[in-house]
């Protein structure tokens, strides 16, 4: 018997609940609105393919966690888009509403068209294509 652990929630601490549902809403992930209190505390995102993705107040952590400050946020979270133009797509949505863009797409060596754009807590969100053998290239040398 197989039991290895398997990914399947992705937990977000954030001190902006309302912030960051409104980003991963204009990145095009549905989040559910749970009545008062539980709005400004927590959110679930339903991505679809069995992956969880919660969004949590840092003060409703610390209750989950007694070793989490109260003031702490954190994760760092990948996105995978079938179309190329998409990543473009995405970046440039999300740029225009203000988000802070930390890598425009480019051509990855791996061959994804690739970007990262930070959400509204400052973690890393990276927008991925499926990879195209065709367009894999070296890298660079990191010297």
């Amino acid at each position: 018997m197989d039991d290895r652990p398997t990914l399947d929630q992705i937990n977000l601490v954030v001190r902006g609940v309302s912030d960051a549902v409104e980003f991963y809403r204009l990145l095009g992930i549905d989040i559910e609105d749970p009545p008062p209190p539980w709005d400004e505390h927590h959110r679930t995102a339903q991505t679809g393919d069995g992956l969880d993705l919660d969004i949590d107040s840092s003060r409703f952590a610390a209750q989950w966690n007694q070793g989490w400050p109260d003031d702490r946020e954190g994760v760092v979270l990948g996105f995978r888009v079938t179309e190329r133009d998409t990543v473009d797509a995405i970046y440039t949505r999300l740029t225009e509403a203000g988000h802070v863009g930390q890598q425009p797409p480019y051509d990855a060596f791996w061959g994804a068209r690739y970007a990262l754009v930070a959400d509204p807590a400052g973690n890393s969100v990276g927008i991925m294509s499926r990879i195209d053998p065709n367009r894999r290239t070296r890298p660079a040398d990191p010297a």
